[in-house]
Order: structure tokens, then sequence, then C-alpha cells
């Protein structure tokens, strides 16, 4: 059976702790309980539900947590994903659960030989994660060294994001609290 010779098992569009705990029974069931769970968050439930799914997932390690940021922004709009992104970096370092920033990282390097100056900076940023992601491509070879170099040199300015730990707005009370003294004050 393949499951007992898996490493590694990604759940995508994760939406609940549910699904977390779904996963490890049916990884129980087949033999493969030692495997590793990868989620991705993609959706803005998984999002708003990140503690409790971080907390199913470290029941059994190995756990790992992927920022699906394509899907991520169209489900939480493009106006808040910087700041959602950095909500599950926080989130996912105070827990001490590895991160995959994913997600066009470098993409025209990869496809086309030539990096923008928003794909460096967006490159650099992923030297918070534990793991970047590269897509595919005729230039992947360059793009890795690329992305090595980028990260080699962040390390003498930066070590993972480090909280200022003010109020994060995963909670849907404090979102919905938040919301409605927007309403109250034109």
């Amino acid at each position: 059976m393949i499951a007992s010779r898996a490493d590694l098992v990604g759940l995508s569009f994760v939406r609940s702790a549910d699904d977390v705990l779904e996963l490890e029974r049916e990884l129980d069931r087949r033999g493969a309980s030692s495997a590793g769970i990868l989620v991705k968050v993609e959706t803005r439930q998984a999002f708003d539900y990140l503690p409790s799914i971080l907390l199913a997932g470290l029941r059994s390690p190995p756990f790992g947590v992927m920022v699906a940021r394509g899907d991520l922004a169209v489900e939480v709009g493009f106006e808040r994903l910087a700041e959602v992104q950095e909500e599950i970096l926080w989130l996912c370092e105070a827990a001490h659960v590895p991160v995959v920033w994913a997600t066009q990282v470098l993409d025209s390097l990869t496809r086309k030989g030539q990096p923008s100056r928003a794909e460096v900076s967006d490159a650099a940023m992923g030297g918070r994660a534990e793991c970047v992601m590269l897509n595919k491509g005729p230039h992947a070879a360059l793009a890795l060294r690329f992305l090595d170099d980028v990260l080699g040199r962040m390390q003498q300015h930066q070590t993972k994001k480090r909280a200022l730990l003010r109020r994060l707005s995963v909670s849907g009370v404090e979102r919905m609290r938040h919301a409605g003294a927007h309403t109250q004050h034109p």
C-alpha cells in the first residue's frame, strides 16, 4: 500500500482542525501514522481557524504549514495578503511549526531567466520561512542559485520574524468587533 511508504502528505484546502484530525485518523487506518502532514493555508476559513489547526497538527508531528499565497490572496483580498501572511508567519513561529513560502516565488526568473524587482523583494521575505517553493521552469536551476544568494545575503540582516505581539486578527470575534467599530464611526 502506497500510504505506508509516504513521508509526507499535503492537505489542500484545509478549513478546520477537523480536517487535520480526519487525515490523521485515515493515515493511522492505512498504517501511515508516521507520515508528516503539510497543510496548505489557502482559504479564508483556514486563516480564521489557524490556531486550532496548528494545535491539531502538533498532536502528531511532523507537521508544517504552506502559505499558498495565490489562492489566499483571492480569498482574503490582495490588499490584505501582506498582513495575513505576516500573521500566519507569526503564529507558526510561536507554535514552532515550519512554514513553506509558496506561490510564484521568482516565477519570471524560473520561466524567462530574468526576475522582476518585486519578485526579488518577495524572495527575500521568504527567508522568514523554513522553506521556499519554486515552480518548475527552464531556468529553475538558475532561480535556485539566485534564491540561495538572496537568502544568504538576507541572513546578515534578519533572522525569522520577531513579533511585536500585537493583537492578531485571526479571531472572527475580534474581527467582527473591529468591523463594528468602523461602521459606528463615519
